[in-house]
């Protein structure tokens, strides 16, 4: 593909300076290039998938009101029409059309991973020991990384046609080799009692 994954973070990098975004925005490249595998063509997926969740909130800090506008026509200019469409539709409330698995996959990992990296930061384990069981209660608690709509999550899950807990399991244990690059391994006996770290993984409002 023309756009190589060093080219999209350089630009991600430019438009994204927060540090917590940045690694939202790496969380999320992660768990897609394992979904290429899991629900897409594999090697031939591996790339362009793992693009799509890098850049999926690029262009959110610097331009909240016109997210995701200004990415989608960026890489539209570059010939990235796939990933474009992918980017447009990671928002149910947009309205756009669910075309391809890439569509489904990018819906149905963004949030979800999100809210498990806010579960993970208020582990002292973090993402070692959680499991899927811990992550649907806290999902059915509204207060706890209450930016997260619950009614995203569902909604990727239904339209990826997976199970909600098998999803969460794979999202984890894509995330678990990147642990410490993504702060998710724990280690901090005070992880509960922080709400800055509590919040920090929680994806943008829309």
């Amino acid at each position: 593909m023309s756009l190589d994954r060093e080219q999209a973070w350089r630009h991600l990098c430019e438009w994204t300076e927060t540090a917590s975004l940045r690694k939202h925005a790496r969380a999320v490249e992660v768990v897609m290039r394992a979904a290429a595998a899991e629900y897409g063509d594999g090697e031939r997926d591996v790339e362009a998938w793992g693009i799509a969740g890098m850049l999926h909130d690029a262009d959110y800090e610097k331009w909240p009101e016109e997210h995701p506008h200004r990415i989608v026509a960026w890489l539209r200019e570059r010939g990235q029409t796939e990933i474009a469409h992918a980017i447009s539709a990671h928002y149910t409330k947009w309205n756009v059309p669910y075309e391809s698995a890439l569509d489904r996959a990018l819906l149905a990992c963004d949030e979800l991973t999100g809210f498990i990296m806010a579960c993970c930061l208020v582990r002292p384990e973090g993402v070692t020991t959680l499991t899927a069981k811990s992550v649907k209660k806290k999902l059915k608690d509204k207060a706890f990384a209450a930016k997260v709509e619950r009614d995203e999550v569902h909604a990727g899950v239904e339209k990826l046609g997976v199970d909600l807990g098998e999803h969460i399991t794979f999202i984890i244990e894509a995330l678990r080799p990147h642990a410490d690059e993504l702060g998710l391994g724990g280690g901090s006996s005070d992880a509960g009692r922080n709400p800055a770290r509590r919040t920090q993984a929680e994806p943008a409002e829309r």
